[in-house]
């Protein structure tokens, strides 16, 4: 694994505009759920996500290419604070049909330009490192599970 960069990626037994339309809910890996049904990405727009347990993290939508490609910038390590460029990292989510499915990837990246301690950069690299395979799973469920149209 790099020290800067994490990578996954899953395939979803759903359509691209499906998945498109859950991915495209600024924050949706770390926002309660109830909180995103009504959110779309808008290139530029600023909003906070908010978490019971973790806190609330602000995102910027840093660039929108429907139906295949998003760009997100977000406070990963620093709950609350204002987003900043030295306190943020980027999330890029790139979707490709596959057939009747659709390949999810999710590249986050700047960890190791964060305003922070060698131990605060690592320790949230480890947690997104773990975290990214379980949000794609919970994306691919929502994804998987909704009838079709």
């Amino acid at each position: 694994m790099s020290e800067d960069r994490i990578e996954s990626e899953t395939l979803i037994a759903a359509p691209l505009e499906r998945v498109w339309s859950l991915v495209a809910q600024p924050g949706f890996w770390v926002a309660d759920k109830a909180s995103l049904p009504g959110t779309v990405a808008e290139e530029g727009a600023l909003m906070t996500a908010r978490n019971a347990e973790h806190g609330d993290f602000p995102v910027r939508v840093e660039k929108v290419e429907p139906p295949t490609y998003l760009a997100y910038r977000w406070t990963s390590a620093f709950p609350g604070e204002e987003l900043r460029e030295d306190n943020s990292t980027l999330v890029e989510f790139t979707l490709t049909p596959e057939g009747g499915q659709t390949r999810l990837r999710v590249v986050e990246s700047g960890f190791a330009a964060l305003a922070a301690s060698e131990e605060l950069r690592g320790q949230n690299l480890k947690d997104h490192a773990g975290g990214w395979p379980l949000e794609l799973d919970a994306l691919k469920g929502r994804a998987e599970e909704q009838p079709a149209a």
